[in-house]
This record gives structure tokens, sequence and C-alpha cells, in this order.
């Protein structure tokens, strides 16, 4: 089946527009999360381009985030661009551990594939093999205790699509 944004799109909308007042949006230059206002009346998950990967990625960091981040601009995490310092790296990847472990999920629930994004391609370069650990041990922990509500929720409606409802397994994620 191919990989289209649209279609994750009417998914995440089937699954949370109402409880949470959310929507799911493509075209944007960078990925960004906006609040409801007075404005817009849903919260917006932005992601980039049409990029599938991206809205995975973006969605995860949405299911992550506690209800009181979800009423914050990008949830109001910290964040620096490309060209981070080894300092600034390391701090990155201690809050990309759980989304991008429930990303590499969405992406197997999605039959897509995943790799562990450093995100900093003109920054000083680190060791990858800590945090790529990091994300499998993270992805294994959720298949071990059992996922949240709302990034099960999803992955439930992915492997529907995407996998005739088979469920994810173990051997699935090898670490990298």
């Amino acid at each position: 089946m191919p990989h289209d944004c649209q279609d994750l799109i009417g998914l995440f909308a089937e699954c949370f527009a109402l409880d949470y007042n959310t929507c799911l949006v493509a075209g944007g230059q960078e990925p960004e999360y906006l609040p409801a206002t007075a404005e817009q009346s849903q919260h917006r998950i932005i992601f980039a381009h049409d990029y599938f990967r991206s809205a995975l990625h973006e969605v995860a960091h949405w299911c992550v985030a506690g209800a009181e981040r979800r009423l914050l601009a990008d949830f109001g995490y910290w964040y620096a661009p490309d060209g981070r310092d080894a300092e600034q790296q390391r701090t990155f990847e201690q809050v990309e551990v759980k989304p991008q472990a429930l990303e590499w999920m969405f992406c197997v629930a999605a039959a897509h594939p995943f790799r562990v994004s450093l995100d900093n391609l003109s920054g000083e370069e680190t060791d990858p093999g800590p945090f790529q650990r990091a994300v499998h041990d993270q992805v294994v922990r959720y298949l071990d205790a059992g996922l949240p509500e709302r990034p099960a929720r999803f992955i439930q409606a992915l492997t529907g699509v995407y996998r005739a409802g088979r469920s994810l397994e173990r051997e699935e994620f090898i670490a990298g």
C-alpha cells in the first residue's frame, strides 16, 4: 500500500479529532505544534512538507506531551537547530528517545522504513551508537510494559490499514 500523508491525516482525525480536538496538517516548512486559539479552534500538529515520516515523528511528539504541554506552542520544549555542539546534541538526544521510539513503532505499524535520526548534519560529530541503543531499549520497554493510550490507539489504526491488523512483534525491532 502506498504511503500517502492524506491517509495519515484521515487516520489521525478518526483517532483523535473528537477526544483531543487536534488535527494533523501537512505542508509546513518546518514541523510545529500550535495549540488552539480564539482564531483557530483546533490544536494543530504541522508536519514538514508532505513527508510521511515527518508526520509520524510529529505525532510521536504529540503522544509524549502531557495535557499541560499540549497547551503550549511546540509543547514548550527546547530545540536547537542543526549545527549543535556535542553538549547540545546530548540534550537533544535525551528528549528524543521516547518520540523516536514511538516513531519507530509507528513506522513498523505502517510498514514504512525507519532510521534513528540525529538531526544534526552540520553539527559536531558524535557517536550515534548510544542514542540508537537508547531508542531501541525504549521500544522494548514499550513492548514489555504496554503503550500509553494515545500511541496504542494510533498504532492500532496504522496496523489496521497497513498490516491487516497484525500486531507489532519484538523481532521487528533490531537494535541498529
